[in-house]
């Protein structure tokens, strides 16, 4: 069949104008003409088109779609299955989002949020918000990340500040048994592993010693952490992930 430029734009949910402009820039170009000259799509043309319309609501520029579409290694499944892994990002991404968003308006409608000054003065440059939907999605279903939201929902600046400065003492200390050459297993780096722990508990959750050994293992299989640790000393993230689990042993 063919169709007429109007047919098509109805179709399709585009504009008459943007299959003009598709048609001149040579991404969707009709298959034929009328003698008058009046654009004429076939059912082709139509494929080509959704295929355009995939890619752009995937946020590709059209000249990179037109180098997609024209591909001559590539054939409709591979499409498909290129049009389905970047959904499937996008979706996961956008999944992301949402809950950022959610936590965000709860957070707002618990009044927990702190000033920009506040924040800046509690978090430095770390920026807690950035890692939420991160957390909801690793953490979300457990009591533990329940119950740390219900308690973080009720302090205030100054209990931000206490918890900041119990966190430098700590590290402050830990730092120096490092540094003094004794084994992670010795009794001063485990109690320092067990104060840990009881600074999680009092201000978060309940951190048993499973759920202690947990984190100290994620200290080294998270870079991020990894890297956070190792900043403040080197060598303190599998330190502290050695002590964490010989105290855990100690006290079973």
């Amino acid at each position: 069949m063919a169709y007429t430029v109007g047919q098509v734009a109805r179709v399709a949910g585009v504009t008459v104008r943007t299959l003009h402009h598709y048609d001149e820039i040579g991404l969707l170009s009709p298959s034929g003409r009328t003698p008058a000259s009046y654009r004429r799509y076939d059912d082709a043309d139509l494929e080509r088109l959704q295929l355009v319309l995939y890619y752009r609501e995937l946020g590709f520029p059209l000249e990179e779609i037109a180098a997609i579409i024209d591909d001559p290694a590539a054939d409709p499944a591979a499409h498909l299955r290129r049009q389905h892994e970047l959904l499937t990002v996008r979706i996961k991404r956008l999944q992301e989002m949402v809950t950022a968003i959610e936590f965000a308006m709860e957070a707002s409608k618990l009044n927990i949020q702190l000033t920009p000054e506040d924040r800046f003065e509690v978090f430095g440059d770390f920026n807690p918000e950035e890692h939420e939907a991160e957390a909801e999605q690793r953490w979300g279903d457990t009591d533990a990340y329940r119950e740390s939201n219900r308690r973080a929902s009720r302090y205030t600046k100054d209990d931000w500040l206490r918890i900041k400065a119990e966190n430098e003492d700590w590290g402050r200390r830990i730092v120096a048994v490092l540094a003094s050459g004794v084994p992670a297993d010795s009794p001063e780096a485990m109690e320092l592993a067990e104060e840990h722990r009881q600074i999680i508990s009092r201000w978060f959750y309940e951190c048993s010693y499973e759920v202690h050994t947990g984190l100290a293992d994620m200290y080294l299989a998270d870079e991020r952490f990894t890297r956070h640790y190792e900043d403040v000393a080197p060598g303190l993230a599998a330190y502290l992930n050695e002590a964490i689990h010989a105290n855990a042993i100690s006290r079973a």
